[in-house]
Parts: C-alpha cells; structure tokens; sequence
C-alpha cells in the first residue's frame, strides 16, 4: 500500500469539509498532514468521535483512505480457472454512517446531511473497465464475500441456490471474480456479425429442458411428441443431476434447469428429482399444465421455482379447440394462483395461421395477469404436421403490429429470431432473439427427453447423443451437436447471425434441410 503520499492527497473530500464549513479548530484538521495517514486517521477519532454532528469525517477519512490504497495496489486480477474469487483490489470499510453520497456527487459540501447507518462500505476496482467503485455493501454482497472467504464454507440456513445468486451478482458488481464462462461462441470459431454487442456471444448460464415424463392430462393438437418412451429411474434422475452439476462447472456456467413434460407433475420421481436439483443450488422452472393449489404449494415447500410456463392458444373458444375444452378458464385461474404464491408466470402461445390474429388481443387480457407473454412459430412435426402457418408476408406483418404493441404492454417478450430483422431496419439495437444467443439448439440449451434420449430442440428431431451412454460434456462437444450449433450454411455469413439463425424447427417442418437452408421466413433484404 502507498502511504507516502501527503495526507491532502490521501484525505481532500475530508479536509475540503472542514474548509467549508469552518470548523472550530478546522486549522488543526492540517496539523498532522505530515503524519502518515494512519496517525490522522487516529487525530480524527480522538476529536470528531463524540460530537453528533461531525463523526462521519472519521468515516469519510477511512473510505478516502481505502480508495487511495485501491488505486494504489500492484495487485493484479487474476481470475479462477474455476469457481470464484474475492476481487484482490477490495477493501471494506466499516462504518457508522453511510458516506457513499460523498463519492457520488449526490451530497454538498455544505449540507453535512448524512444518515447514521451503520454497515460496510465496500471500495473496489472493476476488472473490466478498471474505475474506481464506492458503494455500500448490501445482503447480497456480504452474503458473497462470507461464504468466498471461509475454508470450508457453510450455508447457515441459505439454500444453496441463494448464495450461487448472491455470488453471480456480487461477480456483475465486479466484487467478485468468476471464472471465465466456457460457452462462448467465439471460442466456437462462430461468425461474429455487424455490430452486435459481445455479451451475445458468450454464456453465464446454461439451460437444461428436462421432459421427464411424456404423460400428459391434455392432448393438444399440435404436439411434438405423443410417443411412449421408457421413464428414467429416480437413481437415473439423481445421476443426471450429478453429471450436469458436473458440465456447469467444467463449463463455469450456472445451472438452470427447467422441468416440463408432457406434465412433469404426472412422473414419479418429480418431486424428488426436483428437490435434488433445488439442493444442487440450480437455477429451476417449470414448462407444464395449470396445476391443483395444493400440487403447487408443495412445490413451493420445497423451492419456488424462478418462473411456471404455461400455454394459451388463443382467445377462450380457439384455445379450448386445442387444448380442450375449458382450458382457457383454468389457466386464467392458475395465473391468479400463481401470482398469490409469488411466482414470476409466464404465457406462450404456439402460432399458426388459426391464431395470428388473436395474439395481440390475447396479449391485452393478460396485461395484468401474467408476468410474460409471447410466441413460439409452429413446429409441424408430430401431430402439429396437422396445422399450418401462415405465408412469410403475413408473417412480417403480424411481426410489425407485435414489435410496435409490445411497446406499450410490458408483458409481451421478445423471442423470435427474426425480430431482429425488424429492428435493424428501425435502426434499434438487436436483442438476444430465441434463447438469448440467437437459435440457441446446443449452444446454451439442451432437451433431455424421458428416455436419456438429448435433442438440440425440443421442437423436432435433433438427436446429438442419450446421457445413458455418454455425459453431458461428451454429448456436448460432439460433432453432432457442433453441427447444430453452427446452423444454416446459409445463414452463416448474414450480419445477424449471432443473434439470429431463424428457427431450424420451423426449417424441419417445412421439409427443408436446418443444416443447409435458412428459415424460409427470414425476410432480411427484402
């Protein structure tokens, strides 16, 4: 640590305060400015640390002075191979008052107006853009820092899953540092595109859909897939927790895991699969049917999951024609369920040449009753080969009238792809398209099915490998998956690629080779 420094230089937010506001004997405030810091600091205690109005210069001293040793460290930042680490240029402050609006512009010189508040004041260096941070450290960064500075960390009655929270946020802060995340792209050798920021190209988190069950208490008319597989044993289940516990850390991703079906409430081993994954401290959802309030309270015994996905689709007659009758209303009540349970709902709608016209007024009704709303384009596979979609031109225009409503109702959610064709041409930003990354099939997204069977899409056959014969880290950087991962030949050198890729089961669906050709509803440059 610098120390030599004059203490003007150490101290001028605290001296420039005596100035001001002339404090009695505010001339001996520079007595001791020859002295190290260390003796004014203990200056300032003997004579400000019993009067009311002025002990915060003994704060403010202390967190100038951290902040000049902070930019003074010749430490360097190393980041983890794995795991994370406390960031090497913090130092935390203990105090009695919160000083912080001193560092923010937010306070005069004059007013001395500071709330008595004591805590910790944390002083950091970003990793990334190397300024300075002062900020008063909340739960969440102290709940990071306890468990990264113990030897043999514990839990102390968090879930496991609150303190991973607590130290991916405290790793955004840049307090903490995380190992680099694995998922990349650009590791991939992928296109980089025109424009298109760098967070699109690497992962933090990677998401398994895990269809545990192919029972199901509807029989809608477009599903993907009725057929019997073979249910995975619980011993199976707990394994394939294990082993993606396993990939997350050899790829420094988190976790999420989202459970769905058919019905995941109808398998056995659902409850018990899902307290594993709860106590491995991932990431959960859910992708099902409108449930009992006692099914969904003893889920929320164990863990309330980070959001429940249910599907509409349509206004109440057309929705009841595919999903049966009296759907509409259920989940309508499901949604008021949901939201008294505290439990982030959301809305998709599978669209079709049937509906298109009924999603914005659909998207209006569920203004204030769902938390998230938007649409996936028809697979037709399984016995959505059934149904049809609309032609490319009413597409775009459904898209337009989508773009420009979803302005005005919060709930209604970006995710098709080609969204960002639209919003090159009105000269926005892009935004991550289907899974966040563009068309995400075994890049940041896989689909386990029943059987041990992983697809790169839940959506049409995409088989890459089944987790009884291989783990997830082999299925992984197989060539199969490498080749869904790269996408349309086509699509390759387009400057929206990394957020885009068109959608290769509606490719499939249409007969078309995902591998070869582009979503034959990409209307870019038309």
């Amino acid at each position: 640590m610098a120390t030599a420094a004059p203490v003007e230089k150490i101290f001028p937010l605290t001296l420039m305060y005596g100035e001001v506001n002339g404090i009695q004997s505010g001339s001996q405030i520079r007595q001791p400015s020859g002295a190290s810091p260390e003796i004014f600091l203990d200056y300032l205690r003997c004579n400000f640390s019993c009067s009311s109005s002025l002990a915060f210069l003994i704060d403010l001293a202390s967190v100038e002075y951290a902040c000049w040793n902070v930019e003074h460290m010749e430490k360097e930042f190393g980041r983890p191979s794995h795991g994370a680490i406390i960031n090497p240029l913090l130092q935390i402050v203990p105090v009695k008052n919160d000083v912080t609006p001193f560092f923010k512009e937010q306070i005069s010189l004059q007013s001395g107006s500071i709330e008595k508040e004591e805590g910790w004041i944390l002083v950091w260096k970003g990793p990334e853009s190397g300024k300075l941070y002062v900020e008063k450290a909340d739960e969440q960064m102290l709940l990071a820092l306890k468990f990264l500075s113990e030897d043999e960390p514990e839990l102390q009655g968090y879930r496991l899953r609150v303190v991973n929270q607590a130290v991916d946020y405290a790793a955004r802060k840049g307090v903490v540092l995380k190992a680099p995340y694995l998922v990349s792209r650009t590791l991939q050798g992928f296109p980089e595109g025109e424009n298109i920021p760098k967070r699109y190209c690497t992962a933090s988190a990677f998401t398994l859909q895990w269809h545990i069950t192919n029972a199901c208490d509807l029989h809608c008319k477009h599903c993907y897939d009725r057929e019997k597989r073979s249910p995975l044993t619980v011993d199976q289940g707990l394994w394939i927790i294990d082993d993606f516990e396993r990939f997350c850390r050899e790829k420094n991703v988190r976790g999420h895991i989202c459970f769905s079906g058919g019905n995941p409430f109808m398998s056995p081993h659902f409850f018990s699969l899902y307290a594993s994954t709860i106590d491995k401290g991932f990431q959960t959802s859910l992708l099902g049917n409108a449930v009992a309030a006692d099914a969904l309270q003893y889920l929320c015994d164990i863990g309330s999951p980070e959001y429940f996905q249910v599907s509409l689709e349509g206004l109440e007659s057309h929705n009841d024609c595919i999903r049966g009758q009296g759907y509409y209303r259920k989940v309508m009540g499901f949604l008021d369920l949901l939201r008294e349970k505290e439990i982030s709902s959301a809305v998709m709608l599978t669209l079709t040449d049937a509906n298109i016209d009924q999603v914005l007024p659909l998207a209006e009704i569920l203004r204030h009753k769902a938390d998230y709303f938007t649409f996936n384009r028809l697979s037709q596979v399984g016995e959505g080969a059934g149904l049809s979609l609309p032609d490319r031109d009413a597409y775009r225009r459904f898209l337009e009238k989508y773009v420009t409503a979803a302005v005005d109702n919060p709930v209604m959610g970006l995710k098709d792809n080609l969204i960002n064709i639209l919003r090159e041409q009105r000269g926005l930003s892009p935004f991550g398209g289907c899974t966040g990354f563009g068309c995400g099939a075994a890049f940041n997204f896989v689909a386990l099915l029943p059987d041990g069977e992983v697809h790169a899409c839940r959506k049409f056959p995409s088989f890459i490998g089944n987790i009884l014969q291989k783990d997830f880290l082999t299925i992984y950087e197989s060539s199969e998956a490498q080749r869904y991962r790269n996408g349309p030949e086509t699509c390759r050198a387009c400057r929206l690629r990394p957020v885009c890729g068109g959608c290769m089961a509606v490719v499939h669906g249409m007969g078309l080779d995902p591998f070869k050709e582009k979503d034959p509803f990409c209307f870019i440059g038309a």
